[in-house]
């Protein structure tokens, strides 16, 4: 075990990843769990097991299962043994693993350890930790959050006081970047949650309406600051206005909660009407799916089914179908598709025709059609044929293919398939080694790199 194993298993999923260490914990197999963590090495399966008995209160045996990955020196063994010991109210020992030695490179390497002091009891020493780095957004937004609750918010403000400041005076001087750029936000949520909303609104309303802003998310914020009290009317003319974007799904959300869905409903088509943006389409869909209209849902994404880019609600509304309990219909409606569409996106048709059929329950058939395809022609063919196989009871069919198949999933596939057949031994014992795993990676990669004309 050493650290350039553990961050090629964090990086990449590899080893035997969070969804196969689940599923063994959901079928009791605890025991095989630590075993492979201890054995081989397995991130995951160590990081599974650890929270399972954490949870049932078995920290020493927490522990013996953490302890050798701490022991390599990587940080989020490290954080994870630290919690351990903070469970079992060793907290001196706790902060000791995760206090950074000095000096640092970087601030938030105190983020662990402030976290930790805030929960022990410390919070004041906790704000002193941070306050000299305040310079990181995420230190910004760690001192805000453990704060919650503590009666701390006149500390928080004053040291929030300066980034923001230094935000709003770098916007008014024409500049997109700087080190307080959530701060405006931030400190809008502290006075809120202090009882102090008329100031939040007041200062947060100022900072929008002059555009003293970096972030576009600093006027989300502020739409849903208004939605939460009941400032209907400053809401509504943040979202008919310049700020439509941002704020129109808040207003939209408002109004439905207040027994206003039509309302809102004919503001978002005439929106629609006259800017046609996706972001607004989006936004009655969601309403209109929430009302459970379905098919008027359908027809308001119509329009996007076969756009080529993040715009194209076809997806989305394909799922919403197949919740409703109509794969039928979700899957003629993929059968509308264009030629050309189909042509240039075969791909991702070819996945989403193999998933509606299995949907409908149409197995075998999904199986011919899927078989006929070659693995580049839609997403992870084997492993979708092998569940398509194991739903119908052919599973050793299953899994002499996952076991002569090239795909890089097929291992994985495979594991899965014997855990959820009752062979979680054979499972594991089958998994390729760390080493062989990343020697076939690595080995992908050079490939897929001399392969790609902009490498």
């Amino acid at each position: 075990m050493n650290v350039d194993d553990l961050q090629w298993q964090a990086r990449t999923y590899g080893g035997i990843t969070p969804r196969t260490a689940d599923l063994l914990l959901g079928l009791g197999h605890l025991d095989l769990v630590e075993q492979a963590a201890g054995e081989r090495g397995e991130w995951f399966c160590a990081l599974a097991a650890v929270r399972e008995l954490c949870a049932a209160g078995n920290h020493e045996r927490a522990w013996a299962v953490i302890q050798p990955f701490a022991a390599t020196g990587w940080k989020p063994a490290v954080t994870e043994a630290a919690e351990v010991r903070f469970r079992t109210g060793r907290v001196d020992e706790a902060l000791a693993l995760v206090r950074p030695d000095e000096p640092v490179k970087e601030g938030r390497q105190w983020r662990d350890y402030a976290l930790l002091l805030a929960r022990a009891g410390r919070l004041d020493d906790a704000i002193e930790v941070l306050a000299p780095h305040l310079e990181d957004w995420w230190l910004q937004s760690t001192l805000v959050e453990m704060t919650e609750g503590r009666d701390r918010d006149e500390r928080v403000l004053e040291l929030l006081a300066p980034w923001a400041e230094g935000a709003r005076r770098a916007r008014a001087e024409g500049e997109w970047c700087h080190p307080g750029e959530q701060a405006l936000t931030l400190q809008a949520r502290v006075l809120e949650r202090a009882g102090r909303v008329d100031e939040a609104v007041r200062r947060l309303g100022a900072d929008v309406t002059s555009c003293r802003y970096l972030v576009q998310n600093t006027v989300e914020f502020y739409a849903e600051l208004l939605a939460r009290h009941g400032r209907i009317d400053e809401l509504r003319e943040l979202a008919t206005g310049d700020h439509a974007t941002a704020a129109l799904k808040p207003y939209v959300k408002a109004l439905e909660d207040r027994g206003r869905a039509q309302e809102a409903e004919i503001i978002l088509r005439e929106i629609i009407h006259a800017t046609d943006h996706p972001h607004h389409r989006s936004t009655l869909v969601d309403l209109l799916a929430r009302q459970g209209r379905i098919d008027d849902a359908v027809e308001v994404g119509r329009p996007t089914f076969e756009y080529y880019d993040c715009g194209n609600h076809l997806e989305w509304v394909l799922h919403l179908l197949v919740e409703d309990g109509r794969p039928e219909q979700a899957l003629r409606l993929l059968d509308e598709r264009s030629a050309q569409y189909v042509k240039e996106h075969a791909y991702s048709v070819n996945s989403k025709r193999l998933w509606l059929l299995a949907a409908a329950g149409r197995h075998e058939e999904a199986i011919a059609e899927a078989m006929a395809l070659s693995p580049e022609e839609c997403w992870d063919r084997d492993g979708t044929i092998a569940r398509l196989l194991e739903k119908v009871g052919r599973v050793d069919e299953a899994l002499a293919l996952l076991r002569s198949s090239a795909g890089s999933q097929a291992p994985q596939e495979l594991a899965n398939l014997l855990i959820r057949q009752g062979r979680p031994a054979e499972a594991i014992a089958g998994l390729p080694s760390l080493s062989a795993q990343r020697k076939r990676q690595e080995i992908r990669d050079r490939l897929h790199a001399d392969s790609d004309p902009f490498a």
